[in-house]
C-alpha cells in the first residue's frame, strides 16, 4: 500500500537531499531543477511525470516506477536503471546526461534518446527494439547480447556495436558512422 497520493503537483527547486520525498505514487506532476543526488526513490511511483533540469546522479531507484515519464536536462550520471520496477515502466531522455548508468537487461523498446551523453551507459543484453538515439554520443556505451532491432543511429557518435553480438536487424545507421559497426573486426577505414 501506497503512503500518499500526489496528482497534478509542480515541485520546484526542491532539495530532497534535505527534504525527504514522500514515498506515494506521483501522477502527472512536474520536477523542475530539484536535487534527487544519491537518495533513495525505492518503492516510489511516477506516472506521467516530466522532470526538467534535475539531479538524478546516484540516485537509487529499487523498484521506483517509472510509467510514461520523460526527463529533459537532467543530470543522471551513475543510476542503476536495472533495478527500476518493470511493470508498465516506459520513460525518454532528452538533453540528458547519463554518463555510467546501466539498462542491464531491461526491456525498454521504443525508449528516446535525444541528445544525450550516453558514455560507458551498459545496455548489455537489454531490449531496445524500435529506439532512438538522436544526435546521442555513446562514447564506450556497452552493446553486449542487446536487441537493437529496427533502432535509429544515423546520427548517433562515438558508439561500438559488434553485429555478431547483438540483434541488429533493420536497424539504421549513417555511411558516415558505420565504422562503429565494424571497430571489432580491427580493420582500418580510410
Amino acid at each position: 500500500m501506497l503512503d500518499s497520493f500526489f496528482d497534478s503537483e509542480t515541485y520546484s527547486k526542491i532539495d530532497f537531499t534535505s527534504n525527504k520525498i514522500k514515498k506515494g505514487e506521483y501522477d502527472n506532476c512536474v520536477f523542475n531543477n530539484c536535487n534527487f543526488q544519491g537518495i533513495h526513490t525505492s518503492n516510489i511511483q511516477f506516472i506521467e511525470c516530466e522532470f526538467i533540469d534535475c539531479n538524478f546522479s546516484n540516485t537509487i531507484v529499487g523498484n521506483t516506477a517509472f510509467k510514461d515519464v520523460s526527463f529533459v536536462n537532467c543530470k543522471m550520471i551513475g543510476v542503476k536503471f536495472d533495478n527500476v520496477d518493470p511493470f508498465l515502466l516506459d520513460f525518454s531522455f532528452k538533453g540528458c546526461q547519463l554518463n555510467f548508468s546501466s539498462f542491464y537487461k531491461l526491456k525498454i523498446p521504443k525508449t528516446k534518446f535525444v541528445n544525450c551523453n550516453l558514455e560507458s551507459v551498459d545496455f548489455s543484453e537489454a531490449d531496445l527494439n524500435n529506439s532512438l538515439f538522436e544526435k546521442s554520443d555513446l562514447k564506450a556505451a556497452v552493446f553486449s547480447g542487446t536487441n537493437i532491432e529496427k533502432s535509429d543511429f544515423r546520427t548517433a557518435v562515438n558508439f561500438n556495436i559488434n553485429p555478431n553480438k547483438n540483434k541488429l536487424s533493420s536497424a539504421k545507421f549513417s555511411r558516415t558512422t558505420l565504422e562503429g559497426l565494424l571497430v571489432s573486426y580491427k580493420i582500418i577505414i580510410e
